[in-house]
């Protein structure tokens, strides 16, 4: 047993070293030797900087910040025809430019490029990011570049090139309707490379009603994937999405290049290093307008009775 781990390790020691292609923990093995993510710094140095992502978001350690207002989705409720693709690592819908978003205390308006996903195995923990150490069975993200870049190369380049939406999952009794386009496309992008059309979406479909997007955390991190590149400003959204057992069960029919059951995609949470993360405003607001009232009653009675 002794003498295969050390010819396991011996093994990803040369494959590390020849610059094999990263992969996710579930991949890592003897028989199919690759880059998994305790070591992806092997692949992009980047990938060993301090303000990685994905990380554990601690309530009691976050910041208000009444500037963290509403976002203005723009397009998001546009019908498209989009191809999704199983690209050997996750799931991916390619999105129109047209699609846009701003406000939120972004620096800029950014343009949609993509989204994905991220899963776990037989219903259990999936998401990137987690809160307070929970993490969910799945967290989909929606890429954005500043809408002066061509693409994402480009992007990340700026230190705020990219803004993410990144919104969790929960398991739920019934079915969500509005996902069955993408999971009944599934089947047909087992294979990696593989592609279809989904057509008559909109990005709208697939997340919470923009009534309960006002709550969000936000930080400054990276891509969760290699190169890794700290240029993404991050948006995660309190309110989660829910699917069924067996909807969330159907992104585990999707293979790996090496054959394998592609699941637990998702990357470790990274050190925060000194880094914040603020809270969305609304509450803050909220609080500060029934203290308001309060004043104004309190400043009432006084009068009515000084006047008496």
């Amino acid at each position: 047993m002794l003498l295969a781990a050390v010819f396991c390790l011996f093994a990803s020691s040369v494959k590390i070293v020849s610059g094999a292609d990263w992969c996710y923990q579930s991949q890592v093995s003897c028989n199919y030797t690759c880059t998994g993510p305790e070591v992806w710094a092997a692949v992009s140095e980047d990938c060993s900087g301090r303000s990685q992502s994905p990380v554990n978001i601690m309530t009691r350690k976050i910041l208000p910040d009444e500037r963290l207002t509403s976002f203005e989705l723009i397009g998001y409720q546009e019908t498209f025809h989009g191809r999704l693709t199983n690209n050997g690592h996750t799931v991916q819908l390619d999105l129109p430019t047209t699609m846009k978003i701003k406000g939120g205390n972004l620096p800029t308006t950014y343009k949609a490029l993509q989204f994905h996903l991220h899963w776990g195995k037989n219903g259990g923990p999936g998401s990137e990011h987690t809160i307070d150490g929970e993490q969910f069975p799945m967290e989909m993200h929606i890429v954005h570049i500043k809408e002066e870049y061509e693409s994402l190369s480009q992007a990340v380049r700026d230190r705020s090139g990219v803004a993410v939406l990144g919104f969790f999952f929960q398991e739920s009794k019934s079915a969500n309707k509005k996902f069955d386009p993408l999971i009944n496309a599934l089947k047909y992008i087992t294979e990696p490379n593989n592609s279809t059309t989904l057509t008559g979406v909109s990005l709208e479909m697939f997340i919470p009603h923009k009534d309960n997007m006002t709550k969000y955390f936000r930080y400054d991190g990276s891509l969760t994937t290699p190169n890794c590149a700290e240029a993404v400003v991050w948006s995660l959204f309190e309110n989660t999405i829910p699917l069924s057992r067996n909807q969330l069960a159907a992104f585990y029919q999707l293979l790996y290049p090496d054959g394998k059951q592609m699941v637990n995609t998702y990357r470790p949470v990274q050190p925060m290093n000194g880094r914040q993360v603020y809270y969305s405003g609304g509450h803050v607001a909220l609080v500060s307008t029934v203290l308001l009232i309060m004043s104004v009653l309190v400043s009432s009675a006084l009068s009515l009775h000084t006047a008496g």
